[in-house]
């Protein structure tokens, strides 16, 4: 398993990190198989797995119940968790409990917050020995507010990121992910800061990258952001398998003698 300083020697070393999200046991044993850096429990489970129509619904139980499945599928790779909405909005003390309680309950790596309002949390759960992973740019709890599209397009928008990101890797945040920022301005934070960046839809000059494992692999997801490439297509192979399985069924062709038990019950 890599350690937080190993990802930091990673970008010294100019090594891309791969992360992946994931939400379940099987999609976390899939991608500590396939040798993944690390993966990210993201709150887009409320879209992806639970079928909402944003991350707002997600709550801190959720995110517990998927972290620690996702634990179990991939003990041997670097886990970071997603703080949901709500969890850190309502005070600086509340916030550090929801911290502690969300990285004591899973076993995961670090906690990621999305936003610069929650600076002093990301200093007194870092104290409290919880490496977080901030998020600037694109953060999709605040989508009401921002809408989905680039950020930071501007010149004042790009030098307060750029400030942002200084903040945050002060207030001792140990990675940030910046999404949906035009490609220069992630390479300019990339180079100035420390700490790994972690890009989506922020060009290829980021120090590592993150997709959606549901996106990428096509699985149950159709409508992809432009940033998205697919590398494999879990749609059509899901859904032809299981007309075939019904047809089967119908026809009476499954179960067949291989699938069934030999042992009788009763005489003939």
């Amino acid at each position: 398993m890599k350690t937080t300083n190993e990802l930091v020697q990673m970008k010294r070393d100019k090594e891309k990190i791969t992360m992946v999200t994931a939400y379940d046991y099987p999609s976390a044993k899939q991608s500590e198989q396939a040798g993944l850096d690390t993966l990210l429990v993201g709150d887009s489970l409320g879209m992806t797995v639970l079928g909402y129509d944003s991350t707002v619904k997600v709550t801190l139980d959720d995110m517990i119940h998927h972290a620690k499945a996702v634990r179990r599928g991939a003990p041997d790779t670097y886990v970071v968790v997603d703080m949901p909405f709500g969890s850190y909005h309502t005070g600086d003390d509340a916030g550090v409990r929801n911290v502690l309680d969300l990285y004591r309950s899973t076993g995961a790596n670090a906690v990621k917050l999305e936003g610069i309002e929650c600076l002093e949390i990301i200093r007194r759960s870092v104290s409290a020995g919880v490496p977080v992973c901030a998020h600037l740019g694109l953060t999709p709890q605040s989508v009401g507010v921002t809408g989905f599209k680039m950020q930071a397009a501007t010149t004042e928008g790009a030098e307060q990121l750029i400030e942002d990101a200084k903040r945050a890797e002060a207030a001792g945040a140990t990675m940030i992910v910046l999404e949906a920022i035009p490609a220069d301005l992630a390479e300019k934070v990339s180079d100035m800061l420390d700490i790994p960046t972690i890009g989506i839809g922020a060009g290829v000059n980021t120090d590592g990258q993150v997709l959606v494992y549901h996106d990428l692999l096509q699985y149950g997801s159709d409508r992809q952001p432009k940033f998205v490439k697919t590398y494999s297509d879990f749609n059509t192979a899901g859904v032809s398998g299981l007309k075939s399985y019904a047809a089967e069924v119908k026809e009476s062709v499954f179960p067949d003698e291989t699938t069934t038990y030999k042992k009788r019950v009763f005489d003939q």
